[in-house]
């Protein structure tokens, strides 16, 4: 079946199933035109956004509101200035800004076999200066392609992911026996952020790995703590390569560099060590085994392999713990859906029966407050594609290589699209006939390079809250605002002010 085809069914199915994706008429799109057929055709240069100085760019602008930490929110200001799309440069990085479902929705039915992100330089040059492989975050075309098929059908097919919450309920048992030890007599918890980390990363340990590695002992051991702190390194010295020259850094061998490399090193030791453990006990099912079942494929050589399995671990661990602190926060926050949510947990599960990822089919309300929460506080503000080809958005003529900044906070926070969206309302997603455009919501990105652990996310954090609210009340201690800011993910500009209460 043709991609142009398996696009239209999939256009079909999603046009029934949401009133709101019909707007063509706010915002028309015809897919079946040639760009040729369009009368006026506006150039790159045309499109409207902040102030552009030399060598600089708006740079001065976002620091003058708030700096970088604050860019999600100056970037919803300038949707609001400039309309659906915006052009702006900080330094020599220049990019399209995308902010309406419908552009949205051109843009995924002219996506290529082959879509691109933007190049991660400093990861590229890592792997060239050690000879390892790209993984899935960096590869493109047909390499790309071939890695991820080899990863989708245990991560992306329901009926695979499914069968992966044995693991992720054997972590929380752990979880929620060191929950009590960290509650203090008000319910309170010292850095909640760290603890949901160390659990996502335990998670996703097991389901790689088939270790445990120990984050949710009293002692941990030295192997996860550098683990840990590799990963922290790296992820602290690559945006600063991102926007200066990284083959400068690399030639001058500055700190960043060595600081960089060096945590790379550290990473790809521990994890060649466990993928090699694992694949050497190889089990006589390997089907049921994560790694053995993708390797026993062939498909992929192991360098391959430590490769993806390192950009999975690091794409997977803080965004999905992030995603599971602000759902926390906004039920403390809204005490009538914490209610309801409990009730529907205590409706479908015994009061000993453990969660399920075949219980929670029946339990539309947790989906529903997951997408709301999501929604309002998204853990990844906006994320990016470089066009392969010319391409035609709205009024504009994009060049190839033009790189787009698709930005869903904006979209979430967006009156247009979202009725009282300051309101944390998760039956907005439960309406029978919603209004609710299915480009307005993309947490997760769209198309191809879609997040391939996206199933495993939402499976980890919908037990997780299974768990957590049948042991406690969550509760807000205080009502004071919680600001979000950008460090990579969207984060509190605080220490949440939640305690958990024992039922």
């Amino acid at each position: 079946m043709s991609s142009k085809i398996k696009k239209d069914l999939i256009w079909k199915f999603v046009s029934k199933r949401s009133v709101g994706v019909q707007s063509s008429s706010v915002c028309p799109f015809h897919p079946k035109e040639a760009p040729s057929t369009q009368t006026c055709l506006h150039a790159l240069s045309s499109i409207p956004g902040p102030t552009n100085w030399p060598v600089l760019g708006s740079l001065l602008d976002i620091l003058r509101k708030g700096g970088l930490k604050r860019q999600h929110k100056t970037l919803a200001d300038y949707h609001r200035q400039f309309g659906k799309i915006f052009r702006m440069k900080l330094g020599s990085f220049d990019s399209v800004h995308i902010g309406s479902p419908c552009l949205l929705e051109a843009l995924y039915r002219k996506e290529s076999t082959y879509p691109q992100r933007l190049e991660i330089k400093p990861w590229k040059a890592y792997r060239d200066f050690r000879d390892e492989a790209y993984g899935l975050l960096i590869l493109e075309g047909e390499e790309w392609q071939r890695v991820r098929s080899a990863f989708q059908k245990k991560l992306m097919k329901p009926t695979e992911v499914v069968k992966l919450d044995k693991k992720i309920n054997e972590v929380l048992v752990d979880f929620m026996q060191r929950m009590d030890s960290l509650c203090d007599k008000n319910g309170r918890i010292a850095d909640l952020t760290c603890e949901l980390n160390k659990w996502s990363f335990e998670s996703i340990c097991l389901l790689l790995y088939e270790k445990r590695f120990g984050l949710l002992q009293q002692n941990v051991g030295e192997d996860a703590l550098k683990f840990i702190k590799a990963i922290k390194t790296m992820m602290s010295t690559f945006g600063m390569m991102m926007v200066t020259p990284v083959e400068l850094h690399k030639s001058l061998n500055t700190k960043i560099w060595k600081d960089h490399t060096q945590a790379w090193d550290n990473i790809f030791e521990t994890a060649k060590c466990h993928i090699d453990r694992r694949l050497m006990k190889h089990p006589a099912k390997a089907t049921e085994d994560f790694l053995c079942d993708i390797y026993a494929d062939r498909q992929l050589s192991k360098k391959e392999i430590y490769a993806a399995i390192t950009e999975i671990q690091i794409g997977g661990v803080e965004t999905t713990a992030n995603c599971l602190l602000w759902v926390i926060f906004n039920i403390s926050r809204n005490p009538q859906v914490q209610e309801k949510l409990l009730e529907e947990i205590q409706r479908v599960l015994a009061p000993d029966q453990v969660p399920s990822a075949e219980a929670l089919k029946r339990m539309p309300y947790i989906k529903a407050c997951l997408k709301e929460s999501m929604r309002i506080t998204p853990s990844v503000p906006f994320t990016t594609r470089t066009l392969d080809k010319e391409t035609v958005l709205g009024e504009y003529l994009l060049p190839k290589g033009t790189v787009l900044t698709i930005n869903s906070h904006a979209l979430g926070l967006n009156e247009e699209y979202f009725n009282d969206w300051s309101l944390f309302r998760p039956e907005r997603w439960l309406q029978e006939k919603s209004n609710i455009n299915p480009f307005a919501h993309i947490p997760f990105g769209i198309g191809k390079r879609m997040c391939i652990g996206r199933r495993l996310a939402e499976l980890k954090i919908q037990l997780a809250l299974c768990w957590l609210l049948r042991k406690y009340k969550i509760i807000a201690t205080d009502s004071d605002p919680v600001e979000t800011i950008h460090s990579g993910i969207l984060i509190p500009n605080r220490e949440l002010p939640v305690a958990f209460l024992r039922r």
